[in-house]
């Protein structure tokens, strides 16, 4: 006999919002999302490592790759909250983090989340007082970061970066999304 709680059907998702510790730590703390791993995506250098990301050669985003429950949280409310913690209107860039590897980016995984994404883009158009330059592409490879760099800021709250960049923007998730926590 299958218990039903081990039959948990779950999708991905593949989002770029900037530096991956702030986005990790807002979707670690999101009802439905059962896993989630910061890594790169996007580039054209196989196996790239942290630092070579980080010089801007490799192509690749800093992104997390979400395993999710569409029983409990659909893509569409992923994407809402994807588009609230991050600014979806700079290019290459979330505030003082520049280059290639912190632009906004939908990795989509079927025709079905294509569809899903253009649709909240368009209407998160009308949000936003700028132009939305969220990037939407195919889901290519996914490489999974260093180890040190998964679950970041709960290993490193009071590091310099965590404490004045992600813990603001988690808390705001937050106050946002209460109904969406854990």
């Amino acid at each position: 006999m299958v218990r039903k709680e081990e039959c948990v059907m779950t999708e991905t998702a593949i989002l770029g919002g900037g530096c991956f510790w702030c986005t990790e730590a807002v979707y670690m703390e999101v009802k439905g999302v059962t896993s989630v791993e910061s890594g790169y995506a996007g580039g054209h250098v196989e196996h790239p490592t942290y630092e070579q990301v980080c010089a801007g050669e490799t192509g690749h985003a800093e992104v997390v790759r979400l395993a999710f429950d569409p029983a409990v949280i659909s893509y569409r409310d992923l994407l809402e909250i994807f588009f609230t913690i991050h600014d979806p209107t700079t290019l290459n860039r979330q505030g003082n983090d520049v280059g290639t590897q912190y632009r906004s980016v939908i990795f989509y995984q079927s025709p079905q989340q294509e569809a899903m994404a253009r649709q909240v883009v368009a209407e998160m158009a009308h949000v936003w007082d700028a132009p939305i330059v969220t990037e939407l592409a195919p889901a290519g490879v996914f490489y999974k970061a260093e180890d040190y760099h998964q679950d970041y800021f709960r290993q490193h709250p009071l590091q310099g970066y965590c404490a004045f960049v992600v813990a603001p923007k988690l808390e705001k998730f937050r106050k946002t999304y209460a109904n969406r926590l854990r």
